[in-house]
């Protein structure tokens, strides 16, 4: 018997229908929505998390790869949160191997809280420093999950004071029309705002006339009342 079926066992041992029901809704799985057909457990995030730290030694990256396949939302989040964890303290090699794996598989990184729970510790920590040439790929996909990973991303770029990337991107994106890159896009704006107010500044008085509504919102969460008003009276 594989880890990564003991794994899913100690997972559906924590279900609850009841959160699972909160979390169909919350994650906007009904017909036609970005969440369409996932299924849910109803596994909080420290219940996976302790789960993924039960098994984080035994797991290999063909269990992770087995995971990321399961139908259930919290097994594709398990492996998710391994993945993150190992690429910190893998080498080189290793971590080449866990950038290849997560790319081969970002239809399967289907939802926000996926995205978010992984991107920047894996594609953000493997290319900052390097072209980030992969994350203007990225954004350029007919895929919701890639392009949202290439701005989530580059959270670690801000955490580390590189903001060049998050901008740029930003700007490629100011045309996407879902409403969930218009947030990820604010959400970066906002981080990289409180890095340098200036910065974010220059690019809402080039942009905000124009930005979605959302996204701007965002991007002035951290401003003071005055400036907000400001920004906002250009739309």
């Amino acid at each position: 018997m594989s880890t990564a079926v003991d794994l899913l066992a100690s997972l559906f041992a924590l279900a609850s229908e009841e959160k699972a029901a909160v979390y169909r809704r919350f994650f906007r799985t009904g017909p036609g929505q970005y969440g369409e057909g996932d299924r849910f457990l109803g596994v909080t995030v420290p219940q996976v998390r302790a789960v993924e730290k039960l098994f984080r030694r035994e797991l290999t990256l063909a269990d992770v790869q087995d995971l990321l396949a399961h139908e259930v939302h919290e097994a594709r989040q398990c492996a998710l949160i391994h993945l993150v964890a190992r690429y910190g303290r893998a080498d080189a090699a290793g971590r080449e191997a866990i950038f290849a794996l997560y790319l081969a598989n970002t239809a399967r990184i289907n939802n926000w809280d996926l995205v978010d729970v992984s991107a920047p510790g894996i594609v953000g920590a493997h290319l900052h420093g390097r072209d980030p040439g992969r994350l203007f790929e990225l954004a350029a996909s007919p895929l919701l999950w890639d392009r949202r990973i290439a701005i989530i991303a580059t959270q670690f770029f801000i955490r580390k004071g590189h903001l060049d990337t998050t901008f740029a991107l930003c700007e490629r994106l100011l045309g996407d029309g879902q409403d969930l890159i218009h947030k990820a896009c604010g959400w970066m704006l906002r981080e990289a705002g409180q890095k340098d107010e200036n910065r974010l500044r220059a690019f809402l008085d080039a942009h905000a006339a124009s930005m979605p509504r959302v996204e701007l919102r965002y991007a002035l969460e951290k401003l003071p009342p005055e400036v907000r008003a400001h920004y906002l009276a250009l739309r």
